[in-house]
């Protein structure tokens, strides 16, 4: 297959698959079919939930886990006890989070699993979706250490029109990022479509109806999808 007959499909909301589209060999037909949107949770409701944490000032590290989640790290940030660390997903998740004037001790470049290993002490405050990924919280149950969720916002469906179903239809590689998405897309992907998925709760979700699948938003990735 040349690159140049690639057909892409990116579905995250308008403005937030600049960082995707990165990721392809340059010549790749890219088209945009946005299948969820992001509902942001009140100030004043993540303000609670972290008051409500029976760990609120002895967090050890608070982790960003997508740069939607940023515009609430000064909230969260009130949360951790004096001189822990801030760690983010991704280079985007950075910026966003430095954007707030909040220093990041560590990118996680491959994902959230990523941070496991860096992450040496609990309790650990994982700031992100209210469905999100979790490998990072299994991993770091595994070590023995405390992490707990807080979520910020949630991805909605979005109703699919025809011409976004027959996009999907003939696309080669459909990013997917969230199992509500796949939720969406799952009926109109062809059975010879690559699926790329940003960890493991989503790939396994679509796993469950789908053969070809991609693991992690990063240079293993890149280094795939410029094999296809």
């Amino acid at each position: 297959m040349g690159v140049t007959s690639v057909k892409v499909v990116v579905t995250r909301e308008s403005g937030q698959n600049e960082s995707l589209v990165a990721l392809l060999p340059s010549g790749a037909e890219v088209k945009e079919v946005p299948l969820t949107s992001t509902r942001y949770f009140a100030d004043d409701e993540v303000a609670a939930a972290l008051k409500e944490s029976r760990h609120v000032g002895v967090f050890c590290a608070l982790v960003v886990t997508s740069a939607r989640a940023a515009r609430y790290a000064p909230l969260a940030v009130t949360a951790l006890a004096p001189g822990a660390s801030v760690l983010c997903v991704g280079g985007a998740t950075a910026k966003a989070v430095e954007d707030e004037s909040i220093s990041v001790a560590y990118v996680g470049e491959r994902g959230a699993a990523d941070l496991a290993h860096v992450i040496e002490e609990g309790p650990v405050l994982l700031l992100g979706a209210l469905e999100t990924r979790d490998e990072l919280l299994v991993a770091l149950q595994r070590r023995g250490l405390v992490a707990e969720k807080v979520s910020c916002y949630e991805t909605v469906p979005e109703e699919l029109s025809a011409d976004g179903a027959d996009v999907l239809r003939v696309a080669e590689v459909v990013f997917i990022g969230a199992p509500s998405a796949w939720r969406v897309a799952q009926p109109f992907v062809s059975d010879k479509a690559w699926v790329v998925v940003p960890g493991a709760t989503t790939g396994n979700e679509v796993r469950r109806q789908h053969g070809r699948v991609i693991e992690g938003w990063g240079e293993s990735a890149k280094e795939h999808l410029r094999a296809l």
